[in-house]
C-alpha cells in the first residue's frame, strides 16, 4: 500500500459539476479550500482542478466532456465528502457568511466530534468535523 505514512492521501473524491467554475468559487472562497491546479479547455470548461485542504485533496471537473470517466459519471447524483478541520465553528461562520447552504449546525457527536453539514449547489453534501479517522 502507497501514501498514507507519508502525510500524501491515498483516496481522491472526484466530482463533476455543471457549474465547475462556481463549485470551485464555493470551495474556495466559502469553504476554506485551496486551489492547486485548474485546466480548461478551449470552450471555457474545467477539464480538472484539484483543491486541497489540509493534505487532503478533491478532483473535480465539468459534466458533459468526452472519455470513460465522464461517460461513467454521466447521471451521477450527489456525493457526500468528510473534510476535517480543527476550527469547526470558525469553518462553519465563513461558510454561512458566503452563503452557502447549511444543513446542520456545528453539533457535538456522541463519539467526540464536533461536525457541521453543508450543500453545494449542484447537492453534494459536505461534512466538515474534528473526527479523524484512523488518528487514534
Amino acid at each position: 500500500m502507497t501514501g498514507g505514512a507519508s502525510g500524501v492521501p491515498t483516496i481522491y473524491p472526484t466530482i463533476l459539476y455543471d457549474d465547475a467554475k462556481a463549485a470551485i468559487r464555493t470551495l474556495t472562497q466559502g469553504l476554506g479550500f485551496t486551489e492547486e491546479a485548474v485546466y480548461e479547455g478551449e470552450n471555457g470548461s474545467v477539464l480538472h482542478a484539484e483543491l486541497s485542504c489540509g493534505n487532503g485533496r478533491v478532483m473535480l471537473g465539468s459534466r458533459g466532456r468526452e472519455g470513460v470517466f465522464a461517460q461513467a459519471m454521466a447521471g451521477a447524483g450527489p456525493a457526500g465528502v468528510y473534510v476535517v478541520v480543527e476550527e469547526v465553528d470558525e469553518h462553519y461562520a465563513r461558510a454561512k457568511e458566503f452563503g452557502v447552504e447549511i444543513l446542520m449546525e456545528p453539533t457535538d457527536q456522541d463519539y467526540g466530534s464536533r461536525d457541521y453539514m453543508a450543500r453545494d449547489a449542484e447537492g453534494n453534501v459536505w461534512s466538515f468535523g474534528t473526527y479523524a479517522p484512523g488518528s487514534g
